[in-house]
């Protein structure tokens, strides 16, 4: 089938969903889940895996071991690509990004480390640049209030080192369009946009080496 956007069915869904997050719900609706909100998605995954690689979607179910907040669902629909992005649909609309979200302790040193260098570490002030022109905008992910052990806090590139994520993210608002394939050219657009910062990361950062626990 042929990604043709999302029906406003999808994001009614999710606008019950966070009015009553049960079992009972999603049951009973979870015909329109699978029509309404995940076909589209798996559509829209197969139109984009000849350039960005094969996507996977996320389960809906939430992990509720270790929270407070025991709602069985999530409020959204994430799938994540194999070449490196992220397409999320809600009721608040949609949203991408692209990056390394939580770095592990082996790539924090080696990002630091990139980062603290002056060629590579300017090489990055200008890939953000250029990303952001674009259109995304580039955030770090639990950052530390001071500098990072070994390092000065007047580095010129202090804010970028004290993150332990950094990611290009870009959201839309629900709109008429989310209904058609302008969906689809507007996620293409984001995640050749922001490549060049997935790029810096793959190059100085790279897959964790530790072992899995």
């Amino acid at each position: 089938m042929t990604f043709s956007g999302w029906p406003v069915e999808a994001l009614e869904f999710y606008e019950h969903l966070e009015a009553d997050n049960s079992k009972t719900f999603w049951q009973a609706h979870k015909d329109r889940y699978d029509e309404a909100v995940r076909a589209p998605m798996e559509e829209l995954l197969a139109e984009l895996e000849p350039e960005f690689g094969p996507g996977k979607i996320f389960r809906p179910n939430r992990d509720v071991r270790f929270s407070a907040d025991k709602s069985p669902y999530k409020t959204h629909i994430g799938a994540h690509l194999e070449a490196g992005g992220y397409v999320q649909l809600s009721a608040d609309g949609l949203a991408c990004g692209n990056g390394m979200y939580q770095l592990a302790a082996d790539q924090l040193e080696r990002y630091r480390a990139a980062v603290a260098e002056d060629v590579s570490g300017a090489e990055l002030e200008r890939v953000i640049a250029r990303v952001e022109k674009d259109g995304p905008k580039v955030f770090g992910r639990d950052s530390l209030k001071s500098a990072p052990r070994g390092y000065p806090k007047d580095h010129p590139r202090i804010e970028l080192l004290r993150h332990k994520g950094l990611v290009a993210w870009q959201e839309w608002p629900p709109a008429k369009w989310l209904g058609t394939r302008a969906a689809l050219t507007r996620i293409a657009a984001f995640l050749r946009a922001s490549q060049p910062l997935r790029d810096w990361l793959d190059g100085h950062v790279g897959p964790s080496e530790l072992p899995a626990r």
